[in-house]
């Protein structure tokens, strides 16, 4: 039974002033290294924001131990997101006018482009084997339409041969008479479906069901934060995970690890080590040993 345990980023400013991380881990690669002995799995959420500069990956492979795994989340405009000019590749910010773009709005070959970038960029995260799962995460308005699979089925296909993840933002996609039509999808493209647990008071909310539909599977813990549907950021993930609540997450988890080979389970609640905290417990109530750990010196030494 294997169940990877982590959390959505490491380098989070209120993280890291928390006091999470050891007096003295000041670097990047200090960061990941620590983050590397406490957790078997990270989700590289600032992805999303923009695409990492080939340094910044190459600082990842150099401080990360083997047998670590890094889920990846795609850039937002891939998966249909409105998306800021300025998060753009510098090369290609003058080919838009306007601070904004849409997939539907973006210039004629530009999101394939992206997509050709995408693969360039984490390529040698992948031949290093510490790429784990590439998440797409569709935007609220991607409903389960012709237009809404149209727009999933291109971006499973664009992001092939990585392996994927799917996370939907509307209920459509899991409303009774649509969710066997939407498992078949992602088994067409063998793309794990994420299991996402938000905060079920707003229109659309998707529902915390567990489906298999490839050879892992993810749960994505959001929290319930009441601000979920007007907040930024901070407010709609600030949130903290009772211990009963993780209870019932771990022995959710422990019955999806019976049909799959590997779950993911990826904490994204914020602000000062919450996450991590909540991540820790979930590891201790599954006592899944951390395979990276025994590998931390050897590859603080090749830093």
């Amino acid at each position: 039974m294997r169940i990877l345990t982590g959390t959505a980023g490491w380098a989070d400013a209120s993280l890291i002033r928390s006091g999470w991380y050891p007096p003295g881990t000041r670097t990047a690669a200090g960061r990941l290294r620590y983050y590397a002995s406490q957790f078997p799995l990270v989700e590289v959420d600032s992805a999303y924001y923009a695409l990492p500069s080939a340094a910044a990956v190459a600082g990842w492979i150099d401080a990360a131990p083997d047998g670590f795994t890094m889920d990846v989340k795609a850039y937002s405009l891939l998966t249909g997101h409105r998306t800021r000019t300025a998060t753009l590749p510098a090369d290609l910010r003058t080919r838009v006018r306007g601070p904004w773009l849409t997939a539907q709005s973006a210039p004629a070959g530009l999101v394939t482009e992206l997509w050709n970038r995408f693969h360039r960029t984490f390529e040698p995260l992948r031949e290093s084997g510490l790429l784990g799962l590439a998440l797409l995460q569709f935007p609220p308005n991607c409903r389960a339409d012709s237009g809404g699979v149209a727009a999933v089925r291109t971006a499973l296909r664009q992001c092939a041969p990585l392996s994927t993840a799917v996370e939907f933002r509307h209920s459509s996609w899991l409303e009774p008479e649509q969710r066997d039509r939407t498992w078949e999808l992602l088994r067409a493209h063998n793309a794990a479906y994420v299991c996402a647990d938000m905060t079920q008071s707003h229109p659309g909310a998707v529902p915390p069901l567990l489906a298999v539909t490839a050879t892992k599977a993810v749960i994505r813990l959001h929290g319930h934060s009441a601000a979920w549907s007007r907040g930024g950021k901070e407010e709609r993930y600030r949130y903290e995970y009772s211990a009963s609540e993780l209870t019932a997450w771990a022995e959710r988890s422990r019955r999806l690890a019976e049909t799959v080979e590997e779950v993911h389970i990826v904490v994204n609640t914020c602000c000062a080590g919450t996450a991590q905290r909540a991540a820790a417990s979930l590891r201790g109530q599954l006592d899944v040993p951390n395979d990276s750990s025994a590998s931390t010196a050897a590859a603080a030494d090749r830093g």
